[in-house]
């Protein structure tokens, strides 16, 4: 689904949506209650968001993740697998799988550490345990009750905030702001707040700031002519980070997020690219998806988060990831002083 325009403003769309809304607001508030979280004898760290669409939850999926495989500890990732046909629980091999079989960043994230897909949490997690799991890392869930969690992010987009503030289908909001957060042990903050985040802020909550940056070989496109193309939550801040690496983007083509590309789709911009003499170039996760014939002709840009404060962000973990590292936890999880 492609962010409606609506989803930002208080336009005429979003208010005669707004019923709408409450009734996806209370179906939500009843899933919620009625879940029995199961304890699944390993910590659950959940990096969700309260709106629909890309916050960029997964790079600080992956940012927790390399924290938990930097103190030696056997990390795996579970996702419900957006975009896939299997319900799982399957374990993710990129090898053998595509993105129409276990969506896009399962296959992402299957680069850093085993990646279990399950619509049922509860299997997908004791899957994970059985194949000696110590840590769960969840990517989206927070408004799933399924499983016990030890930490819950909450993943928040700076320049985008919670829209204009209304649920699905009248807004982005999954659930009313508060009560989300209510939920959240910390928020992480992606990018500078552009929308005035912080009067919804819990008092004692920790706000995280952060913001995506480029990999080290993104560099390379200072200078050259793109013709860009992404199918994530919000394509625009794909394009404005291209700008500002210094390539001069002489086109854009955004998409529908998890858009399942065809070859159709992609050979128009392939060629398009050639007779501007320009370079084709799109994200890691939409890489993901490109049929296997074009992929290779296809530049990428992966994405990673940088910390404000990183020592803020291993405290945060360090309850949690200390309890399993317990007596001698090593001096990399705590903040220096």
């Amino acid at each position: 689904m492609r962010t409606p325009d609506f989803w930002a403003t208080d336009a005429f769309p979003a208010r005669f949506l707004e019923p709408f809304g409450f009734l996806y607001g209370a179906a939500t508030r009843r899933r919620l209650r009625r879940g029995r979280p199961v304890d699944v004898g390993v910590p659950v760290i959940c990096v969700g968001n309260l709106t629909a669409g890309g916050a960029g939850k997964t790079p600080v999926a992956q940012a927790v993740m390399t924290l938990v495989r930097a103190l030696g500890l056997e990390g795996h990732f579970l996702s419900r697998g957006h975009g896939g046909s299997l319900r799982g629980p399957v374990r993710v091999d990129p090898i053998r799988h595509g993105a129409d079989e276990v969506g896009d960043e399962p296959l992402l994230l299957s680069d850093l550490a085993p990646c279990w897909v399950a619509r049922d949490r509860v299997q997908g997690a004791r899957a994970a345990v059985a194949e000696g799991a110590q840590v769960l890392v969840m990517d989206d869930g927070h408004q799933n009750p399924s499983l016990v969690k030890a930490l819950s992010l909450v993943v928040v987009d700076g320049g985008f905030g919670f829209g204009n503030r209304r649920l699905i289908p009248a807004g982005p909001l999954r659930e009313p702001i508060r009560a989300g957060l209510a939920r959240a042990d910390a928020v992480i903050r992606l990018g500078p707040d552009s929308v005035g985040l912080d009067p919804w802020m819990p008092p004692g909550l920790p706000v995280l700031g952060a913001h995506l940056e480029p990999g080290p070989s993104a560099a390379r496109l200072a200078g050259q002519r793109v013709v860009a193309f992404a199918g994530i939550g919000r394509p625009a801040k794909f394009f404005a980070t291209l700008r500002a690496l210094g390539a001069e983007v002489v086109a854009e083509h955004p998409f529908a997020d998890h858009y399942p590309y065809a070859e159709t789709d992609i050979q128009p911009i392939l060629d398009e690219a050639w007779t501007l003499q320009a370079v084709p170039v799109t994200t890691a996760k939409d890489a993901m998806r490109l049929p296997p014939d074009q992929r290779p002709q296809v530049d990428v840009v992966g994405v990673r988060v940088a910390f404000e404060d990183p020592a803020a962000f291993r405290a945060v973990l360090a309850p949690v990831l200390g309890r399993i590292l317990a007596p001698s936890p090593p001096p990399l999880l705590f903040p220096e002083s």
